[in-house]
């Protein structure tokens, strides 16, 4: 299993994936229903999630809703530490996952829009260097595992901040590394190099600790907090999060 879903995700362009593999999966829900770990997401049982990633992370993806660890760790920290699922928002999702979609489009306090420049699962199709609103039409923007594939992140985070209303906020998270500083070179363009340098084939950077104040030179003011570690060790173990997963929290700068 561990090897197909490495294989799959490895060669298999993402757009793709987004229409077929909830599909598929949903017979893996039937077949690892259970009581041992849950999504907080879709709130499913399983006897464990499915192992995903280029090296089969164990116990990673729910096999109903497709939310990942830090996807699971996302929600908590909506529920428990913003007014997401209470306040009326006007919501922009860049690149939105399959996890949340349904779920935030049936939430009847959001105006909730989703954009991407490829996705088959978003409304709008958008260059985040160019977001094609008014500024601060948002009081919330999600932004998540994007600006490590994009040309220039500090211009998008720019885009977000702009959209963003005066009292508005965001989530921005993407892979972050233990490097001093952000890992770049714009002249890599073979995708083995890439993956050798940054992870991933469609990957043109690879952030740092300074991922933060790097964004943060956009203008927009950029927290990482470290959420996970505030959970009690039982409760981490039943939604299998991330134990090193910072949420990367923005307001408008």
């Amino acid at each position: 299993m561990k090897s197909i879903i490495s294989f799959v995700i490895r060669y298999v362009p993402r757009k793709y994936l987004q229409l077929v593999s909830h599909k598929v999966l949903r017979i893996m829900a039937v077949l690892y229903k259970g009581n041992k770990v849950s999504c907080t997401v879709c709130q499913s049982g399983f006897k464990k999630f499915l192992p995903y990633g280029r090296k089969g992370r164990d116990n990673a993806l729910c096999p109903k809703c497709l939310a990942l660890e830090r996807h699971r760790l996302m929600y908590l920290f909506l529920k428990e530490k913003t007014p997401f699922f209470e306040k009326q928002l006007k919501v922009l999702h860049v690149a939105p996952e399959l996890c949340f979609i349904d779920k935030f489009e049936a939430m009847g306090n959001l105006e909730y829009i989703t954009g991407d420049l490829e996705s088959p699962l978003a409304k709008v199709k958008m260059d985040i260097h160019q977001i094609p609103f008014e500024d601060e039409t948002f009081d919330v923007v999600f932004c998540n595992h994007v600006m490590e594939h994009v040309d220039d992140d500090i211009s998008a985070c720019k885009e977000i901040n702009r959209v963003l209303k005066k009292d508005g906020w965001g989530i921005v998270q993407s892979p972050v590394y233990q490097l001093p500083e952000t890992l770049e070179d714009k002249s890599i363009t073979d995708p083995a190099e890439r993956e050798r340098l940054f992870g991933q084939r469609d990957h043109v950077r690879k952030y740092g600790i300074d991922y933060a104040s790097r964004l943060s030179k956009s203008g927009l003011n950029v927290i990482g907090d470290n959420y996970v570690k505030t959970l009690p060790k039982e409760m981490v173990e039943k939604h299998a999060l991330p134990i090193n997963e910072i949420i990367y929290y923005c307001t408008k700068g």
